[in-house]
């Protein structure tokens, strides 16, 4: 008996097969590929805030609580000021950071009239801003409000306790107590902000005699030094106390109340749900108290960001 191969029907068969293999290899990498995709990116958050010290500490305190409760974190912590992260969390860059309600609604929301009531300054910005797709978890009991600081010894010389004090002082031709000169050590964010140095000397009544742009953190430093005889700073700061500072009292209340709260994306918030909660167990810690005691292990113990929220967490039993 003689078999007769087909060559030309055999040799087609096997191509047919071999793209139907292919073909099917294909796109079971294919699906492979997206399923590893997905795995990585799902838990994954990336994390910001801006660069001066009490943001440094809130950025890693949630990115050392996310890990802990077993996200994927992308530290971007110190990214710049609040117009910068704001920008970043709304082209998705970050995920999330945290936010002050006076900046959310004098910068990011456009308002001009500044708020001191705490609770209901969180409320119209957390309503508003939720129309923009950002969503504010509970805020913090700590109010890092803007403060002018002269050194102490100072103030007390020339009974100086309350921003109409000083600007009494310079309308009535008072000398600075540095040079002849009321010089005025801020940095750029707050010397532009009409919730900065704009309003402040439009409500206040009074002009310096000239501004001097630095970084923020650098102020405090200045003014110890004696290198100008007023400077911006921030309530919870640490070197307040540790340099010998007074903050000025506020006696018209220009300042807007500057509550700390995390704040997302509505994108991630529907993610991840449980980051409500998450971050619920933080909250009732962050108060003036604890957060200018943080502040200060950093500026004057030169402990890191990294190394304080981490103790801060662990002595909490938060992680």
């Amino acid at each position: 008996m003689v078999f007769k191969f087909n060559y030309k029907k055999e040799r087609k068969g096997k191509s047919i097969m071999n793209k139907k293999v292919i073909s099917y290899l294909l796109v079971t990498l294919l699906i492979f590929s997206v399923c590893l995709s997905v795995g990585a990116a799902d838990g994954k958050i990336t994390v910001g805030s801006k660069q001066f010290t009490e943001q440094l500490i809130l950025g890693q305190i949630t990115v050392l609580l996310l890990e802990d409760r077993g996200f994927d974190v992308v530290d971007k912590t110190g990214l710049g000021g609040s117009s910068v992260c704001r920008l970043a969390l709304e082209s998705g860059e970050i995920d999330m950071y945290w936010e002050y309600t006076g900046t959310g609604w004098m910068t990011h929301l456009g308002h001009d009239n500044p708020l001191t009531d705490s609770e209901e300054c969180y409320k119209k910005v957390k309503d508003e801003d939720e129309n923009n797709g950002i969503i504010w978890l509970d805020y913090g009991e700590v109010n890092n409000t803007y403060t002018l600081m002269m050194r102490q010894k100072d103030a007390n010389e020339l009974e100086i306790k309350t921003i109409s004090d000083l600007a009494e002082a310079i309308n009535s031709g008072v000398e600075s107590p540095v040079g002849n000169e009321w010089v005025f050590a801020t940095d750029h964010e707050y010397s532009i902000r009409q919730d900065g140095l704009v309003g402040l000397e439009e409500l206040y009544g009074f002009q310096f005699d000239d501004v001097k742009i630095m970084q923020v953190g650098i102020t405090y430093g200045a003014l110890k030094e004696g290198k100008v005889p007023v400077a911006m700073g921030f309530a919870t700061d640490g070197r307040v106390e540790g340099f010998e500072l007074v903050n000025l009292v506020d006696d018209k209340q220009f300042h807007p109340v500057y509550n700390a709260a995390p704040c997302l994306t509505e994108e991630v918030y529907d993610k991840y749900p449980e980051l409500e909660e998450i971050f619920a167990t933080v909250i009732p810690y962050m108060d003036d108290a604890n957060m200018t005691k943080l502040n200060a292990l950093v500026d004057l113990e030169g402990k890191t960001p990294e190394e304080v929220a981490k103790e801060f967490l662990m002595e909490n039993d938060l992680i």
